[in-house]
């Protein structure tokens, strides 16, 4: 594994093809889940959500942050020419994923039943929960491996794993699905529980997530194996005499990992907390487990589904700016952390603002042809036209974290998040007690959390490193030329549904979306020649606007 040569916009080109890895993964997570919807239902889905959330909240505990701590450490010592305590790092996380991953897994499974049905009120996510307790053993050891390739500031092997993890999920979730749902069925004839069915068709749904982590773990390990003669030949050129004790190391993995992992768990225990907060409250107000399970599983399968497609732009970029920035702070180059922070920023928000846009203008007719259900559109609908500026904020909020932590403020974001937390759930108890919202509680109140973690991390940054944001070019014209581009795609549908299905009508609104886009950002002067270049492929979308003849 050969150590880059580091250009301006290399973690751009990294995060873009770990960004493209995750849209491919999250598209493919999406499809999957329409033919799932249909095999559970609402309720079904609803176990399978809670089950995949109280196992995501679980993984940020033992493993979900390892990755970013690994290649931090790692990406330290890289610069400093130290490859054998890079590869010493790596061994060490090893080692503690084994333990901290390996312990959580068997309380998981131990005390599921203890959590869905006290904490969650919804007893039987149960069967899912026990299924997935082994994924959290074996997604901290996958941890280790991403993180110290994403060290070197690599991030083609996570990306491969990510997909090929994808692909496999699909397959083995709708088989086991179809024939555990058989299987709950034929308990419910012998026991008069209808909802056995859709419950273990959930449990039978999570198995996919185990056979496909175990997938990418072994492809993992193929790729550590094929790179062996070249990191021996890395820590031959290592100069470096004092070799770390593995104490040593133990400790910054851990002084590292935990302000990172409560920070983390923080910002996204709030979807489980909510379903608690949600499902409690409902209860009270006469609701069965069905019902409020429905309404539930048609916020977390539909539209949360659809809103982590475009949020995987930002997860993705903050991987890959971590190591980039700590590599600037290395070098007290605060003018280009500061430059790297910039093009994050605009990079992001140039793709996440069009896509809430055309999510809340193409709403209804999205929810139509990717979810073949009867009842629950004009509610999908709403939430998601409501939702679409979660997709903005979170992406934010999820960017600016990652940049804090890249700058070594590792406590600041968990300060950040508690205190939005704290206001969340207090407006989410008052929108559904008093405002009796119902699941647009939910939605609101989700909305201000991640506005102001946005608030509060901007504040951060600029009072560690004096950065300020542009906001013309960022926000107002991608703002602009997106409200443009949705009354495009609205008029466009409108118009070819008169003659045309539903399906085609919004194929064909998204493009000329984009195409309409496209040309606003360009002609609005969003976006230079010059800054263009600096993306991955620019070239090619310079080529493309010349043709156009959109630029000269």
């Amino acid at each position: 594994m050969k150590e880059k040569k580091k250009s301006g916009n290399n973690f751009l080109v990294q995060g873009s093809i770990l960004a493209a890895a995750a849209i491919i993964a999250k598209i493919i997570g999406m499809i999957y889940r329409f033919p799932l919807q249909n095999i559970l239902g609402n309720e079904g889905n609803g176990y399978y959500s809670t089950a995949n959330e109280i196992y995501a909240i679980v993984l940020m505990i033992s493993c979900f942050n390892l990755p970013l701590a690994v290649s931090k450490l790692v990406s330290e010592r890289v610069h400093r020419g130290e490859y054998r305590n890079a590869h010493r790092v790596f061994l060490c996380a090893v080692r503690f994923a084994l333990v901290v991953g390996g312990t959580l897994a068997l309380i998981t499974y131990i005390f599921a039943g203890v959590i869905t049905k006290y904490l969650m009120s919804f007893e039987l996510a149960v069967y899912g929960l026990r299924v997935l307790a082994p994924a959290i053993f074996i997604s901290a050891i996958i941890g280790t491996f991403r993180g110290y390739f994403q060290g070197y500031s690599t991030m083609v092997p996570t990306a491969v794993s990510q997909v090929i993890e994808q692909i496999v999920n699909a397959a083995v979730t709708l088989v086991c699905a179809n024939i555990m749902f058989s299987y709950g069925e034929s308990l419910a004839a012998q026991g008069g529980n209808a909802s056995l069915g859709p419950a273990w068709g959930a449990a039978g749904g999570t198995f996919g997530t185990v056979v496909s982590i175990t997938v990418a773990l072994i492809f993992m390990m193929f790729v550590y194996t094929a790179q062996k003669s070249t990191l021996r030949r890395n820590m031959r050129r290592d100069q470096n005499s004092r070799p770390e004790s593995a104490y040593a190391i133990y400790r910054q993995l851990i002084l590292t990992i935990l302000p990172v992992i409560l920070s983390t768990v923080i910002y996204n225990i709030s979807n489980v907390a909510d379903q608690g907060i949600f499902n409690k409250v409902l209860q009270g107000q006469g609701y069965t487990d069905a019902q409020y399970g429905a309404i539930w599983g048609i916020y977390s399968g539909q539209f949360r589904v659809l809103m982590n497609v475009p949020l995987a732009l930002a997860s993705s970029m903050s991987p890959s700016i971590v190591p980039s920035l700590t590599a600037a702070m290395a070098n007290r180059n605060r003018s280009e952390a500061r430059q790297k922070i910039r093009m994050s920023i605009r990079f992001t928000m140039l793709l996440t603002i069009p896509c809430a846009a055309g999510m809340a203008a193409l709403a209804k007719p999205i929810i139509t042809m990717l979810f073949n259900q009867d009842t629950g559109v004009p509610l999908s609908t709403g939430i998601m036209q409501i939702g679409a500026l979660m997709i903005i904020f979170y992406s934010l909020s999820t960017l600016t974290t990652g940049i804090l932590q890249g700058l070594g403020q590792l406590k600041q974001p968990l300060i950040n998040c508690s205190i939005a937390l704290v206001l969340h759930f207090i407006l989410l108890y008052f929108l559904l007690t008093t405002a009796n919202l119902n699941i647009y509680a939910v939605v609101y109140s989700n909305i201000f959390f991640a506005l102001v973690v946005c608030i509060l991390n901007a504040l951060s940054i600029r009072r560690f490193i004096s950065y300020r944001q542009e906001w013309y070019k960022t926000f107002i014209v991608p703002g602009v030329a997106s409200i443009i581009m949705a009354a495009a795609v609205f008029i466009v549908y409108s118009a070819f549904h008169v003659f045309a299905g539903n399906t085609f009508s919004t194929v064909i609104s998204i493009i000329v979306g984009m195409a309409v886009y496209a040309i606003g950002l360009v002609s609005f002067r969003g976006i230079t020649i010059e800054e263009i270049s600096t993306f991955p492929k620019g070239h090619l979308v310079i080529r493309l606007l010349r043709k156009l003849g959109l630029v000269r």
